[in-house]
Formats: C-alpha cells, structure tokens, sequence
C-alpha cells in the first residue's frame, strides 16, 4: 500500500470509530507527542483547545453519536515519517444533518504504521 492510500485509511478510521464510540480503535489511530495541539474552530467562531491525551483516554459518552463523514480534496506532503494532510470533510448524523468543515491533521509514522499527533478543525457550515 503506498503512503497517500495507508495515510487516507487511517484519517477514515479515525473518523468511523470517533462516530461509532470506540475507544480503542480510536486511540489506536494517535500517537501524542510533548508538541501535539488539537484545535477546533465553530461556526459562530469559538475556538476549542482540545487536551490531546483526550485522544488516548476517551469515554464513550463524549465521542460521536453515529453518522458517518467523506473526506475529500486531500492535498499531502509526506517526508520519511512525517506528513501533513489537508482535506476537506462533510460529515452526516444519525438525523441526517451534515456538517461541513476544512480539516489539517500532522502525523506520523510508528512502528511502519501512521499515527495522528495534531490537528486542526475548522467546521465552517452545520445543518440546523
């Protein structure tokens, strides 16, 4: 499998097993790192810091509820074992309202395998 295909399924199963609440495939999907920053920015313009070692230590109560999302007009720079990806994400609930956001995700590559260890969320429009 080649580095853009292997980085794709990760970003995927990052977002399925946010949206189905499993923890450990979940935290399966991040490596934290002294340096990792998660941000996400609302509609309305808030901004949220997440603590990244909420990535390793979820509660099924606090993740997704469902729903599934596509990722599109990925853009990447990989160099050795590290990689950022742009991309963009429509994401669709059990209800059936979409959510639409820009999204940046920093990795890197563990033990053969890519790991996220930051990113940066920007949801732009959201259904009501």
């Amino acid at each position: 499998m080649d580095e853009e295909t292997a980085i794709k399924k990760l970003l995927e199963k990052e977002s399925a097993t946010w949206r189905a609440k499993d923890v450990k495939g979940h935290a399966d999907c991040w490596h934290i790192q002294p340096y990792s920053r998660i941000l996400v920015s609302l509609p309305d313009g808030q901004t949220i810091d997440v603590p990244p070692t909420v990535m390793k230590n979820q509660k099924p109560e606090t993740m997704g509820n469902g729903g599934f999302a596509v990722n599109s007009n990925y853009k990447m720079s990989i160099a050795k074992n590290n990689a950022w990806v742009s991309h963009d994400e429509l994401s669709t609930d059990v209800e059936g309202k979409r959510t639409w956001s820009y999204e940046i995700r920093l990795l890197v590559k563990v033990n053969e395998q890519w790991k996220l260890v930051g990113q940066s969320l920007h949801i732009y429009k959201r259904e009501n």
